[in-house]
């Protein structure tokens, strides 16, 4: 009896997802081998939309980039009709370029002597409609509210008379008609004879019955960008992030000290929902550093600091959300406080869950996944970069400890990542008894550094690179052993939103993975 109950009891514990198996599936912007790239075309923001049927990225030179899914078809029809149909079947999501648009010029601010560059620091996708696509785009000062839509070039044809023997909108020529030099209208009136038939006019062999109206016919479709609003002149300090609300109409957009709350019709008024600018600048201890709407619920927002907090803010509470209604994190333990402690602590990106039930947060060294209902730690945390903490000073010295690393989650919650360096990047299973921790390169054969053995260290780039920036010693050593490279980083990657399939920017590269 107790055997079968201790069987039972096995049973019942849900066993841990199977780590899954990556594989590459595209590369758009493939560097060739000794390829130099330029600045202005290295990717700084990707975002999937809604339905994961189009991605878009955005570069440092102010472009915003779309591609479309290729491999969804509609075949239509009933669904048995469609099982006896012999279909290919596609393994993972394909995608193809669609458009790219001029999102951003440099501009400069006078009052300020200021330039503001033109790199795009976040994408967002609003709610389609009629078939069009619409997307925020911002760099560190302006936002704009982009409208991309099919536009039919319509041409005329069909006539009654050829193209080849119409002189422009003036008389038919040919040879039945004598050429005059009569003045003409531009419709092809005569001057002479402003009313009835001129004598240089014939019907055709066919007579009056024969004429008939020109066709007017649609024979290509282009894509046509539009920038329908711009939120300008509303931030001091740069731009970190930009967030939809759940109920379409609204989003905000937060900097180093504030939150606006704006309407996406309105573009020459918003509100001012979070401020945590002091009196005195001196007394300033933290900044913001990045802020999300809840997915589901419109008065919940979250925000991160430069201490490695997070605040959940309820704008139900009052007009301006100061008070946080909880406050997540973590405390540190006495006696480990260092130079870097307060750095290394800071919160780079914060993304919510499908479902709104929990938050992960990425700082420089772990990923954090936080229940909401739970503020009295983290539930699961993540190591990324613990082998760099004898590196920090190096880190510290090339600034690369400054670097910002954004975060994901998969669409069933069961999963998250984050980037790293050497183009390499993190996925693990967060579910419980998961013990997933896979490492994966941005290339064409992404398991290759796990294939690799610490005793042969694979020579890397960082090793031609020392010296970098004041002199320090770029190169580091993963936890296969293989040689880090800090001025390859992947800092920005995009969840499909319902299936296992990843986007990563490696430099001016887009590589897109499937499992």
């Amino acid at each position: 009896m107790n055997g079968g109950g201790s069987e039972e009891a096995a049973e019942a514990v849900p066993a841990a997802p199977v780590p899954l198996d990556w594989k590459f599936a595209q590369v758009f912007g493939e560097r060739t081998a000794g390829e130099e790239v330029q600045e202005v075309d290295i990717i700084s923001a990707i975002e999937f939309d809604r339905t994961g049927d189009h991605l878009a990225t955005g570069d440092r030179g102010g472009r915003v980039v779309l591609f479309e899914r290729t491999d969804k078809r509609d075949h239509g029809g009933s669904r048995r009709d469609l099982e006896r149909m012999d279909f290919p079947i596609i393994r993972h999501p394909e995608f193809r370029y669609k458009t790219e648009f001029q999102s951003h010029e440099p501009e400069f601010d006078y009052l300020k002597s200021l330039e503001i560059e033109e790199k795009i620091n976040k994408i967002r996708w609003c709610q389609a409609a009629n078939g069009a696509l619409f997307l925020l785009s911002t760099n560190d000062k302006t936002i704009k509210f982009w409208k991309v839509h099919e536009k039919k070039v319509k041409k005329i044809c069909d006539m009654n008379v050829e193209p080849a023997k119409a002189a422009g909108n003036g008389p038919v020529v040919g040879p039945s008609i004598p050429t005059s030099s009569k003045p003409y209208t531009a419709n092809g009136g005569c001057l002479d004879k402003p009313l009835g038939l001129s004598n240089d006019f014939s019907f055709p062999l066919g007579g009056v019955p024969s004429l008939h109206l020109p066709v007017l016919t649609s024979s290509e479709i282009s894509l046509v960008p539009r920038c329908r609003r711009i939120y300008a002149h509303a931030h001091d300090y740069h731009i970190n992030s930009i967030s939809n609300n759940s109920d379409g109409e609204t989003f905000i957009s937060a900097d180093d000290l504030r939150i606006n709350l704006w309407n996406l019709e309105i573009s020459n008024q918003s509100f001012n929902i979070v401020d945590v600018k002091p009196a005195n600048m001196e007394d300033l201890t933290e900044v913001i550093t990045s802020a999300a709407f809840h997915p589901t619920h419109c008065n919940i927002l979250a925000y991160s600091s430069s201490r490695g907090s997070i605040r959940l803010a309820d704008m139900r509470q009052s007009a301006l959300c100061d008070s946080h209604s909880k406050l997540f994190e973590e405390q540190v333990v006495p006696g480990s406080r260092s130079f870097f402690t307060e750095i290394i602590a800071s919160i780079s990106d914060i993304k919510f869950a499908k479902d709104g039930r929990y938050i992960l947060s990425r700082d420089y060294m772990t990923l954090k996944l936080w229940d909401i209902n739970m503020d009295s730690g983290p539930v699961s945390t993540f190591q990324v970069h613990e082998n760099l903490r004898p590196k920090l000073c190096d880190l510290y010295e090339n600034d690369s400890i400054f670097d910002k690393f954004e975060c994901c989650l998969s669409g069933d919650g069961l999963r998250v990542a984050t980037g790293s360096y050497s183009n390499l990047f993190r996925v693990f299973g967060c579910s419980e008894g998961s013990t997933e921790a896979t490492t994966l390169e941005a290339s064409k054969n992404p398991m290759r550094k796990q294939l690799q053995t610490p005793s042969r260290p694979s020579r890397s780039l960082g090793t031609l690179s020392q010296g970098f920036r004041r002199g320090a010693d770029t190169s580091g050593v993963d936890s296969n052993g293989n040689a880090f490279d800090f001025t390859m980083k992947l800092l920005h990657l995009a969840w499909h939103p319902t299936e296992n399939s990843l986007a990563c920017a490696a430099s001016n590269s887009l590589y897109m993975y499937y499992a």
